[in-house]
């Protein structure tokens, strides 16, 4: 008969989780900088932001959500 309980090997290697990794060329969240989505979009809820030559609309949705759309 075996001893299967959960007490058996309490002396075991703990279980480290994986770190997640980051994508390439991106911060560490703690490096990232933080913008308030609220501050951004006025109390319209709306932004414009631009990359390049693409202009995106930032909005807060009515369910506390953000689209970003091109």
């Amino acid at each position: 008969m075996s001893d299967l309980s959960p007490m058996k090997n309490l002396d075991a290697t703990p279980v480290i989780p994986a770190r997640r990794p980051h994508l390439s060329g991106m911060a560490p969240r703690n490096e990232m900088p933080e913008h308030d989505a609220r501050r951004l979009t006025g109390p319209a809820g709306l932004a414009h932001i631009r990359l390049g030559e693409s202009l995106y609309t930032l909005r807060i949705t009515r369910q506390g959500k953000l689209i970003l759309t091109k």
